[in-house]
């Protein structure tokens, strides 16, 4: 019973103490409390104005510095946009600069100010968990640094300018017979954004530092040229001499052309080869078209049918002149030849030729082309013919001789005499030019014209061109030993290119013609050779009709002649009107009929006087009119 009721009396009453306990719990905290506030306001009041303890910027430790304090200390070890050291770098070349010259700056107040605020801004809590890291562990700000870009940019400028250099090509050029090669040269230029972004970089570590500068290099497209320039001298060292292939010919001897003129003619050409864009040294394609179609006037000539008489006696063809073979300057494959030769460092190249083969060559028989018997010969005469006519007349015949028609062609006297002038071998001799006798080159050339005509005319060929004279010439009206009116309309006239005769081959056979020239007997004899088709011919003329007769003489002065001499250079002829009808048969039945009407003017008297001649009362003595009556 005794110990049972020592433990009750000993029984806490836990109860009635929680009261206490919540009490003094609540006591306790609120002096916790009291003593913190204080302590607050005990570090607010001793930091009031200064910054928090374990504050620094940049390493300096700012604590319970004012912020004009704090601004002298960051001013005093802060020096990096003054001491600081920056290199740029460019292969050996070296630049050193300060930040502050590139536009960095460090405001010391404005630092402080920052380092000033930290744990003086934002709600009462952040604010004391601000202050509490501080103190606790130190809180270094980064330095606010204030950087212009632009000046950076600038200066960066200034040393592109220094480091960039043009991409310049490589040059060729030929000066007289001097060839000039310049090398080319890599370009450089500095990328100053790439290069700016590294410099950025290295400023905010706010240490010296290495920025090399950021240079793109820029080839040129050719950088050496002395490869071609060496070809251009192989070129220029000695004469470009070109020849005809297989050998010179007729005399046409080699041409030269010295260094002095090939210089002119040579072109540079940029061209793309495998390992990128290259100069080309060759010689112009227009200078070399130029030069060689100049040679092809000597060089090219017309295939000709060989030329040949017929032998009456053993009835079979003669040469007596070989047929020639044509052939042009083919100038485009000359020019491709020649540059290949050239390329290859040579001094001479040949000419290409297109070759063309006559029709009729040397061993053409007279039975292949079906002649085989003379078919007509006509003669006429002019005796009273000067030297001059009678050169000019034995010239202009000799192109006809030999030379053969084919069947079916159109024959043009004017295409085979070609230019008449002193240059082909022609005499000035009396011509009708402008309505007057003059003095002119080729006159009697119509001798022959006419005589063709009349050939063509007897042998039954179609005329298709024939131009009368403009007055009645009595060379054209002789026969072998007097005069016949009845020729009057059968002469034909010949200007080389304006005036032409033409009558046509309308056989099937081929037709040679041969020309005979007799000086002593003053005749012309033309010939046709072929196989006869059985034609024929009859004709005749109205003569002389409309007679006209000519205008009082014309007096006209000569300076060139003395006074009281009288010269007379033209003489008078009647006017008239012929009509000559040609009917040709084959076989007994006609081929075709044609007519040729020709009207001559009247001609007057014509006399020449030296000044001061005397005119009325002077009988001119007249003489005959060697057109009519040599």
């Amino acid at each position: 019973m005794s110990a049972y009721s020592t433990t009750r009396r000993t029984q806490i009453n836990v109860s009635g103490l929680l009261p206490h306990i919540l009490t003094a719990l609540a006591i306790g905290a609120g002096l916790f409390l009291i003593f913190v506030l204080i302590a607050i306001f005990s570090f607010e009041i001793k930091y009031s104005g200064k910054v928090y303890p374990g504050v620094s910027v940049g390493g300096v430790d700012l604590s319970a510095r004012t912020s004009g304090e704090s601004a002298a200390l960051l001013g005093q070890k802060l020096t990096y946009p003054e001491t600081g050291k920056i290199v740029f770098e460019d292969g050996e070349n070296l630049w050193v600069v300060k930040p502050v010259d590139l536009g960095v700056f460090m405001d010391a107040a404005a630092n402080a100010q920052v380092a000033y605020s930290l744990g003086r801004s934002g709600n009462p809590l952040r604010r004391l968990s601000d202050q509490f890291k501080a103190w606790h562990s130190g809180k270094d700000l980064s330095p606010q640094l204030f950087y212009d870009e632009s000046i950076a940019t600038m200066y960066l400028n200034d040393l592109a300018a220094q480091v960039n250099r043009p991409t310049i090509e490589a040059s060729l050029q030929i000066e007289g017979t001097d060839v000039v090669a310049v090398p080319g040269q890599v370009g450089r230029r500095v990328d100053v954004q790439a290069s700016l972004n590294a410099l950025t970089n290295q400023l905010l570590s706010l240490t010296d530092g290495l920025v090399p500068l950021v240079v793109d290099e820029l080839e040129p497209e050719i950088m050496d040229a002395s490869q071609q320039a060496e070809v251009a001298r192989q070129i220029l060292s000695a004469p470009l001499t070109l020849q005809l292939e297989g050998g010179s010919d007729e005399g046409l001897m080699p041409w030269v052309i010295p260094p002095e003129q090939l210089a002119k003619m040579l072109t540079i050409e940029r061209v793309e080869r495998q390992d990128g864009e290259q100069y080309q040294v060759r010689i112009d394609d227009e200078s070399l078209y130029t030069y060689l179609s100049a040679l092809a006037a000597d060089v090219n000539r017309s295939p000709a049918n060989a030329r040949f008489i017929f032998n009456d006696d053993t009835r079979l063809l003669e040469v007596i002149q070989p047929a020639v073979i044509g052939r042009n300057l083919d100038v485009y494959t000359s020019i491709q030849e020649i540059n290949q030769r050239v390329m290859q460092g040579e001094h001479s190249a040949n000419l290409s030729l297109v070759y063309t083969q006559p029709e009729i060559g040397d061993d053409t028989t007279g039975e292949a082309l079906g002649i085989t018997e003379q078919i007509v010969a006509y003669t006429s005469f002019f005796r009273g013919s000067d030297a001059e006519r009678l050169h000019n007349i034995e010239t202009a015949a000799a192109n006809f001789h030999g030379l053969l028609v084919p069947p079916g062609a159109t024959f043009s006297m004017a295409s085979v005499m070609g230019d008449v002038s002193l240059d082909t071998g022609y005499a000035e001799a009396w011509i009708i030019f402008g309505g007057r006798t003059i003095k002119g080159v080729g006159g009697g050339v119509c001798q022959v014209s006419t005589t063709l005509f009349r050939t063509a005319f007897f042998a039954g060929f179609p005329i298709v061109e024939r131009h009368p004279h403009a007055y009645r010439v009595g060379y054209y009206e002789q026969t072998y030993n007097d005069h016949d009116s009845n020729l009057a309309g059968l002469d034909a006239t010949v200007f080389v290119p304006l005036v032409d005769f033409k009558f046509v081959n309308d056989s099937p056979h081929w037709l040679l013609m041969e020309t005979y020239f007799n000086a002593a007997s003053r005749s012309l004899t033309w010939k046709f050779y072929s196989t006869s088709d059985g034609r024929s011919i009859e004709w005749e003329t109205t003569g002389p009709q409309n007679v006209v007769e000519p205008d009082d003489p014309v007096y006209e002065e000569n300076p060139d002649l003395a006074e009281g001499e009288i010269k007379q250079v033209d003489w008078a002829a009647d006017g008239a009107d012929v009509t000559v009808t040609r009917t040709v048969y084959r076989d007994g039945q006609v081929l075709f009929s044609d007519s040729f009407v020709t009207h001559y003017m009247p001609w007057q008297d014509v006399f020449q006087y030296g000044p001061g001649t005397k005119i009325p009362g002077v009988t001119v003595p007249k003489k005959k009119n060697p057109r009519i009556n040599p």
